[in-house]
């Protein structure tokens, strides 16, 4: 059978380290590796599924065990994942069709993410029932890479020591207006009024969902006179502010759309302001986002590499002050993500069916698979309109994280009194 043959020569070139045995649909047993762990059976429902997976194992493999066409019978998807990517450079081998899929989606990229397909590809992925996202995230519902400063890091210090991390890159102080481009569900926002100082923050948003529980937040904390939210486009966004920060929503602009955010962001900051730009990328070359991530989960989404960004942000008339890459932060991020959605998958089955637990456990295995065997990164790119308005060297990050630290401390002991 044509589809046995390829699944045999395409998992014989992938899979060197660890074991991985198929049961093809037709019942044979193949095994590849070299009889080490991690150890991973699946199994094809039929051989459809396995031409499917050849010919288009980037969109396929997702497809095909969200469908329940391929079912791991041992391990997890975190496992499978680790078997083709550890041992390829991250790249699964597939059929030469990849050619034609790079230049049709270089000719689909070209359609900018305007302000009402934005709209619809937030709500389609930050829209969804905010119980969902208690059951993973941490207390403060941060929806991005942390910060590992220690091995042994929580995911709650973990998280807490990247808003610190922001914002002593932000160097924000007293009376600073900041605004906060993609402010989720609040936290950071309030994280810089409450600990950080700043005199104003606006948050502004395209989800509905988060935008109520950001208000309910900063009414709760009764910051409402100076933290605001708004369900706002960045593009209509008026004034000037001291301090911008957007972490997490740049991964949603779209190469079209980089010279309108990076012009707005120009204009949006004073003369001697500061922005920090916290965004996954990507360490290669330019490349189409993972076909199934962008169908199924965050649709017009692309992870940029620098060479995509800089023209942008030059063309804009910003100066790079600093730019950090963090590696492995996110797959820490993700993996302590995954554990819990899984240790709560009875929850999210309740709230929604098993094809949207599949579908979870996939992304959040594939986009763990992303930084622990692909060339996903984090950037953080320190932004500003002249080059003498931070500090010449880097001292003053740890400095500042020392000072926020203690102020984080102080509030915690002024709450449990």
């Amino acid at each position: 059978m044509l589809s046995e043959k390829l699944l045999y020569l395409a998992f014989t070139r992938a899979v060197k380290h660890g074991t991985l045995e198929v049961v093809t649909a037709g019942g044979r047993r193949l095994t590849f590796g070299n009889e080490t762990e991690p150890r991973v059976s699946i199994r094809f429902a039929d051989a459809a599924a396995q031409m499917a997976l050849c010919l288009h194992p980037e969109l396929k493999l997702g497809e095909l065990f969200v469908d329940g066409r391929l079912v791991i019978e041992r391990g997890t998807m975190l496992d499978l994942l680790q078997l083709l990517l550890q041992d390829t450079h991250g790249q699964l081998h597939e059929l030469p069709l990849r050619r034609l899929r790079r230049i049709r989606h270089w000719m689909m990229r070209r359609a900018e993410n305007d302000a009402s397909r934005s709209k619809r590809n937030v709500a389609h992925h930050y829209d969804l029932d905010g119980r969902l996202y208690a059951l993973f995230l941490d207390s403060d519902r941060q929806y991005s890479c942390a910060y590992f400063d220690h091995p042994d890091a929580s995911l709650e210090e973990a998280q807490a020591a990247k808003k610190r991390h922001i914002a002593a890159k932000l160097l924000v102080d007293r009376g600073h207006s900041v605004l906060d481009i993609g402010s989720g569900w609040g936290g950071m926002g309030l994280y810089l009024a409450q600990v950080a100082g700043a005199g104003s923050v606006r948050g502004i948003t395209l989800s509905e969902e988060q935008l109520e529980a950001s208000r309910r937040r900063s009414a709760t904390a009764c910051l409402q006179d100076r933290v605001q939210f708004e369900l706002e486009d960045y593009r209509a966004t008026k004034g000037t502010f001291d301090r911008i920060v957007s972490v997490g929503m740049f991964e949603h602009v779209g190469v079209p759309s980089y010279d309108a955010y990076f012009q707005a962001c120009r204009g949006l900051l004073k003369e001697d302001g500061v922005m920090l730009l916290h965004t996954i990328g990507r360490s290669g070359t330019p490349y189409p986002t993972n076909p199934w991530i962008t169908k199924y989960i965050f649709p017009g989404g692309h992870l940029p590499v620098l060479s995509e960004m800089m023209p942008a942000i030059e063309r804009a008339g910003l100066i790079v002050t600093d730019l950090e890459i963090l590696r492995l932060h996110y797959a820490y991020t993700l993996k302590a993500w995954r554990e819990r959605f899984m240790a709560h998958r009875e929850e999210v089955l309740r709230l929604y069916d098993e094809r949207f637990c599949r579908m979870w456990e996939c992304y959040l295995a594939k986009s763990e698979s992303a930084f622990r065997w692909q060339d996903a990164v984090v950037f953080q790119l320190q932004l500003t309109r002249r080059n003498d308005v931070v500090p010449v060297t880097r001292d003053y990050i740890a400095e500042r994280e020392a000072v926020l630290k203690e102020a984080e401390e102080n509030m915690e002991l002024k709450r449990s009194a």
